[in-house]
């Protein structure tokens, strides 16, 4: 009978916790998911290794969330899941990292693998402040269009935003490791072709990483004006249903 009794009392435990992880608000998570992104693409200068393990822990646990059933497929959700795995090119740098480190491979300085290394974080932070902004954009659609924005909030625009985004940035991971091997390798080309494409692809990458700075900044003070806007409309409708 006490047997019965403690297994009944274990199974009514399980299904109640089971419950609450299924009722759990997801939304939340997204939320502190999102501010985490935010400090750490946007806010800070600089990368910290605090925040950047943060990160990735965060985009790991949300995957895990957004393959649940209960999670319904929505626009944002999309350019949450994207930003996620966006994540995976820095878990794959670091990786390659301690793998070089650990087995004692003596890579040269003018390797491909390096600076490949490199690029990938580069996209990884070029691909998350896109993505960043294009759920700005939207909460500010939804904000103050909610209706008339209806029609370009859907799952498919934002699948093909978030391909296009990973589209341009992989061009420019391609375009910027073409030239940081030329640049490495320290050879000069022989021939009066080799030379115009090596000055070719030097201009390219130079007027890229300009073009990559002014824009990391104007998505900075966009996403910046957006939430300034939203922050002060939500405060005044507040404010207007309390009086």
């Amino acid at each position: 009978m006490g047997k019965a009794s403690s297994g009944c009392f274990v199974q009514q435990t399980c299904s109640s916790l089971a419950g609450i992880s299924r009722e759990r608000d997801h939304m939340k998570d997204f939320r502190r998911y999102l501010v985490l992104k935010y400090i750490q693409y946007l806010v800070l200068s600089s990368s910290n290794a605090i925040i950047t393990l943060l990160g990735v822990l965060g985009s790991g646990y949300v995957m895990l969330i957004l393959h649940s059933a209960r999670v319904s497929s929505k626009s944002t959700s999309v350019f949450i899941s994207s930003l996620a795995k966006a994540d995976l090119l820095i878990f794959i740098s670091v990786v390659a990292e301690l793998f070089l480190w650990t087995s004692g491979v003596a890579v040269p300085r003018t390797a491909f693998t390096p600076v490949l290394l490199q690029n990938l974080l580069t996209a990884n932070a070029h691909i998350s402040a896109l993505l960043l902004s294009c759920v700005a954009v939207e909460a500010y659609l939804i904000t103050f269009f909610p209706v008339e924005s209806r029609r370009l909030r859907t799952v498919r625009n934002a699948r093909l935003t978030c391909r296009a985004i990973w589209l341009l940035v992989a061009t420019e991971c391609v375009l910027l490791q073409a030239d940081d091997v030329l640049k490495a390798s320290g050879a000069s080309p022989s021939c009066t072709s080799g030379i115009w494409l090596l000055h070719l692809s030097s201009g390219a990458a130079a007027i890229l990483r300009a073009f990559s700075y002014l824009l990391g900044i104007l998505l900075r003070i966009v996403n910046v004006y957006i939430y300034y806007k939203i922050f002060f409309s939500v405060s005044n409708r507040a404010t207007v249903r309390t009086k």
